[in-house]
């Protein structure tokens, strides 16, 4: 059987290194490449042949959630393995969505990473059992926290860039009542400010445009 061509991308050449170290121990993996950034790792795609890629997210030029979704919609068959240092929604949910096969942490195991390597392979879903906690519990998340019409109304205006008082003036209500609208969005996009609220909204297609 042919060994498993993995593509290593992460900005720092140290990490790099340890992977390769790890990965060439093994006698049904090579690395067939490396890159710095998400749009070297186009490239490298486009020029060589690969199974697996372990994607690191957050790089210059091009972060890892790009450059997943650019690899799926023009290499669906190379396997996406997202290796990285963070576990916040804002990390895993959109690498997920873009088309990632698995999302582990830097501090996972030699074997449990070659495991997940040789699963990514196989087509088979790979998450670190934190991920797999922050995706269960937005799976789990109770019904009442989608936001109200007047929410979604103020969170729009918001989005506008609209003050309290603005926001206020054009939904007929008090500049208390918005304070409040907001503290509910607050809570059910599990944020703490309006940039935050804003960009939850985008995310979760709650706005458009």
């Amino acid at each position: 059987m042919d060994p498993i061509r993995v593509l290593i991308v992460d900005d720092h050449p140290v990490v790099r290194d340890g992977l390769r170290g790890v990965l060439e121990g093994e006698p049904d993996m090579r690395v067939v490449g490396e890159a710095g950034h998400g749009a070297e790792a186009l490239a490298r795609v486009a020029a060589t042949p690969v199974d697996v890629v372990l994607m690191d997210l957050r790089m210059p030029v091009m972060g890892g959630v790009e450059a997943i979704g650019e690899l799926h919609r023009t290499t669906p068959g190379a396997r996406v393995l997202v290796l990285t240092t963070y576990d916040t929604d804002r990390d895993v949910l959109p690498a997920i969505e873009a088309g990632a096969t698995g999302y582990l942490l830097k501090d996972t195991p030699r074997e449990e990473l070659l495991r997940a390597v040789r699963a990514a392979h196989r087509g088979e879903a790979v998450l670190s059992p934190t991920v797999a906690g922050r995706l269960m519990g937005q799976v789990r998340a109770p019904a009442q926290d989608a936001l109200s019409a007047r929410e979604l109304e103020v969170l729009r205006l918001v989005a506008e860039g609209s003050t309290n008082r603005e926001t206020a003036q054009r939904l007929f209500i008090s500049e208390a009542t918005v304070k409040t609208h907001l503290l509910h969005i607050y809570a059910k996009l599990a944020v703490r400010d309006r940039a935050s609220a804003v960009a939850a909204g985008y995310q979760r297609g709650l706005l458009t445009g």
